[in-house]
């Protein structure tokens, strides 16, 4: 090798490809189908692995098996139970050119390299091996919480949407529902003791249709997707009419709810058409978008108002709404239409006058039909059309006192100019061109003052003034030469076309400084907004500043004894003996009131869309109090069906050993010796015991829970309770004395408790304790006091519990993966929090050095002479 050449790096394996058989439930034939995509493949010479296929005991499927080589599978060991899992070591190690794997989303057994099932595949995909898998469309990621919806049973496994997108086939495994209902009424799908419970459940009709027409969509889009890349790829302009995909252009005017209607109809024809000729289940006709042209310096005159009501109505209706940047609005619509593959066009009818007609022929909607090209194009008319556009008044975006300047300057700076001009003689005289020059300066700071109508007058003024004084002879008007005449004409009409395009540009300038601060106000409405977490409060104020005013509230419309009416926009109230009121309707049952100045009209259009940031916080907040009020009935509902799923198993068990040995006794079948007699009385006394302490749980939890129990406090030594607290262990855990070393407790000062539930809490922690606790490793109880407390640290050196589950830990019926279940229902520890926060302490959990589980009991000390409280009942 030659000095400094590097080394060639050989080239890793090719990427595997991956094709997915997707389902829309169980028993649809994916399995098969894969293990039959694997027996073709195996056919033409490619060597094949099953390396995981789950059959459910279904012959036909079984029989698919026959021919192929089948992976042994791993056997995992978890929590005393065996697990059969896809051995991925194995089939990195053979290296076939295909492996099967069934059911993507499912989860591993701890033990494996990773989680899930679908980061197996992954790996032997980067390892340059095809895989053929199997998935049900409720396993997608993104779908998941529409399936929940649909058939009620939460989704535990999932496959992110980016690993099903990513697969090089996605081939769908379809059956209609009545064929799939049957195959499972036959049993070969389920097991026939399962068959009756799954077609009146999961596999319900609506169910099923739902789930269908979920993967039909599904598999649809992707379908879209890979057209839309391939057009892209190979530049294609054309439209191919796959699927009907209508584009509503939307201008802001009040005709485009009327366009955007028409649009779904035409949308939704094919679909009634299919409805009335297939007799069957209807699918979408096509797809509703809707798209607004903005122009680039953002000064177009169409009302945000009206486009966020359009948009609601479009989403209403299943479109989307689109927004697109271009100054040659048919070009921009034309491109957009034809990026989305449209194949139809809606645009609305002209709205130019007469007169704009005849000077401008073409207008948007005749551009875009002569361009259309294969898209068809529909020209819906409307109540505005030919009618012409609402031209503001000139001036009117002037203040008042500009108004009134601008005709008097259009009188008063011409004639102050010829009295001028009439005083200078001699050398300094001027000639005629200069004299015109200046009055025509005049009029553009007329144009400046007044606006353009101003600069009408001034341009009439100046031309007659120039004419008797300026123009041989002096002091006639003459109008008998065609010069003259000409020039004067032209004088008038290059003054009156300077002064209004003086005036557009200002107009123009003035709305862009307004669209700025609108902008600016808007920005900063959408920060406070984010950032505060009481969003109504922090509108109204921002809307109180931004617009100056004295006060701004919401009022009950029912409160107003003058309605606002029907609209959604600004409406005076003149009341001359207080601040004006400016009031805007919000939502159906509020009306925001703004007090203090006079606004104009130019702010409305900003406060309409703070008003309408405000319905939908006042929503949000009325949502979130509906939720708040919800919350607790959720909380019982779901308090209620745990305690039922534990009552099952926990009160049954101890009532059925005290049966068993009441029962013995009293038969008179068999003649019991004493120790026998003894031994089952025994049994049935520390079953009532078990029983007697699983109420008291109960009991007191739902107390804690409704707020009504009853507290006696007193100053009580820990050493009168530790032991009371002892006696009370279950006879179950062995030698519990031999397994508590006490430290500080004789030392440590009287605290303020209820004695009994003090006894219930210490003796739970114990308890705890103590069964985790390894043999020969004692629990530690030490007493300390700190800042007036006293703090009880209850110690074991067991498995201790995990950061991220200790505040888990404390919820009812929560074991944390305690596979025995036979000694309670999990409520030690929520109840031993309830009680000592309810005596005013606190129970906080902490990793005990060395590994083990430190439950800290803090209480207030109690006075030196303190005296026993009264009782105190109600919440607690």
């Amino acid at each position: 090798m030659a000095r400094g050449s590097e080394p060639i790096t050989p080239p890793g394996p090719r990427p595997g490809s991956l094709k997915v058989f997707l389902g829309a439930a169980p028993g649809v034939g994916k399995t098969y189908r894969m293990l039959d995509e694997g027996r073709r493949r195996a056919a033409r010479g490619t060597e094949v692995v099953v390396a995981f296929a789950e059959c459910h005991g279904r012959p036909s499927t079984e029989a698919m098996l026959e021919g192929l080589t089948v992976l042994p599978r791993a056997t995992r060991r978890y929590r005393g139970t065996g697990f059969a899992e896809l051995d991925l070591d194995r089939a990195l190690e053979l290296r076939p050119a295909v492996v099967l794997i069934d059911e993507l989303a499912h989860t591993n057994a701890p033990g494996g390299r990773h989680t899930k099932r679908w980061q197996d595949v992954e790996e032997l995909l980067g390892a340059g091996i095809d895989v053929v898998a199997t998935l049900n469309i409720q396993h997608v990621e993104s779908l998941s919480d529409v399936a929940e919806k649909i058939t009620g049973v939460p989704q535990l496994e999932t496959v992110p949407d980016d690993v099903v997108r990513r697969a090089d086939q996605i081939e769908l495994v379809d059956l209609p529902v009545e064929g799939l209902r049957r195959r499972m009424a036959h049993g070969n799908i389920y097991p026939p003791e399962k068959v009756d419970a799954a077609l009146s459940h999961y596999f319900r009709v609506g169910n099923l249709t739902a789930l269908r027409e979920l993967a039909l969509l599904w598999v649809a889009g992707r379908v879209d997707e890979a057209l839309r890349t391939y057009r892209y790829e190979h530049s294609i302009g054309r439209v191919w009419e796959t699927r009907e995909r209508v584009v509503v252009a939307l201008t802001g005017g009040s005709e485009g709810e009327t366009l955007i209607r028409r649009a779904a109809r035409i949308v939704d024809l094919p679909r009634a058409l299919n409805s009335v000729r297939a007799g069957g289940t209807p699918i979408s006709g096509g797809d509703l978008l809707a798209v607004h042209i903005t122009r680039s310096d953002g000064l177009a005159g169409s009302s945000p108002a009206a486009l966020a009501r359009q948009r609601q109505l479009l989403e209403s209706l299943g479109g989307s709404y689109h927004s697109v940047v271009g100054d040659d609005v048919p070009a921009a619509l034309l491109d957009f239409a034809r990026a989305q593959n449209a194949t139809q066009l809606v645009v609305g009818a002209s709205r130019r006058g007469r007169l704009r007609r005849v000077l401008m022929p073409r207008g948007v909607g005749e551009t875009v039909v002569e361009l259309s090209g294969d898209i068809d194009v529909h020209m819906v008319t409307h109540e505005h059309a030919g009618q012409g556009r609402r031209w503001a008044a000139p001036g009117s975006g002037l203040p008042r006192s500009r108004r009134l300047a601008g005709p008097v300057a259009g009188l008063v700076l011409p004639i102050l100019l010829t009295v001028a001009l009439r005083g200078i003689s001699g050398p300094l005289a001027l000639n005629l061109t200069s004299e015109a020059l200046l009055f025509l300066l005049t009029v553009l700071g007329v144009a400046c003052i007044g606006g353009v109508a101003s600069a009408l007058l001034a341009s009439v003024t100046t031309s007659l003034l120039l004419n008797y004084y300026f123009i041989p002879p002096v002091g006639h008007f003459t109008f008998a030469s065609a010069n003259v005449v000409v020039a004067q004409a032209a004088f008038t009409i290059v003054a009156v076309t300077v002064a209004a395009i003086v005036d557009r540009s200002l107009r123009l300038s003035r709305r862009a400084a307004r669209a700025t601060a609108e902008a600016e106000a808007l920005t900063s409405l959408a920060g406070n907004i984010l950032r505060g977490d009481r969003a109504v409060p922090v509108l109204l104020e921002r809307t109180r500043e931004t617009f100056g005013m004295h006060s701004v509230e919401l009022r009950p419309r029912r409160e107003e004894s003058e309605g606002p009416g029907a609209g959604g926009g600004p409406m005076p109230d003149h009341n001359h003996d207080r601040d004006h009121e400016t009031k805007v309707v919000i939502g159906d049952d509020n009306v925001l009131v703004l007090s203090g100045r006079r606004l104009p009209a130019s702010e409305h259009r900003v406060l309409t869309a703070f008003a309408a940031h405000l319905t939908a916080a006042v929503e949000r907040a009325r949502l979130a109090e509906a939720a708040a009020e919800i919350e607790p009935v959720k909380a019982a509902d779901r308090m209620r069906t745990a305690l039922l799923a534990a009552v099952g198993h926990d009160l049954r068990t101890p009532l059925a050993g005290c049966w068993a040995a009441v029962s013995s006794l009293r038969s008179r079948e068999v003649d019991f010796s004493p120790e026998d007699r003894e031994e089952l009385l025994a049994t049935a006394e520390e079953s009532l015991a078990k029983l007697s302490r699983l109420v008291d749980n109960l009991l007191d939890m739902s107390r804690l829970q409704a707020g009504a129990l009853t507290l006696r406090l007193e100053p009580i030594a820990l050493t009168e309770v530790l032991p009371t607290a002892l006696d009370t262990l279950p006879d179950a855990l062995p030698q519990v004395l031999d397994h508590v070393v006490t430290q500080g407790v004789e030392t440590a000062p009287d605290v303020l408790a209820d004695p009994p539930l003090l006894e219930r809490v210490i003796a739970n922690l114990v308890s705890n304790a103590v069964r985790h606790s390894p043999a020969g490793r004692p629990v530690t109880i030490a007493a300390s006091t700190l800042a007036g407390r006293v703090e009880l640290r209850i110690t074991d050196r067991g498995p201790g519990i995990q950061l991220v589950d200790q505040q888990r830990a404390f919820q009812p019926f929560q074991r944390l993966g305690d596979t025995d279940n036979t000694t309670g229902l999990g409520l030690g520890l929520a109840l031993s929090r309830g009680l000592t926060e309810a005596m005013g302490g606190t129970l906080t959990p902490e990793e005990t050095p060395g590994g083990g589980l430190t439950m800290v009991v803090s209480l207030p000390a109690a006075p030196a002479m303190a005296e026993a409280s009264p009782v105190r009942e109600g919440r607690t």
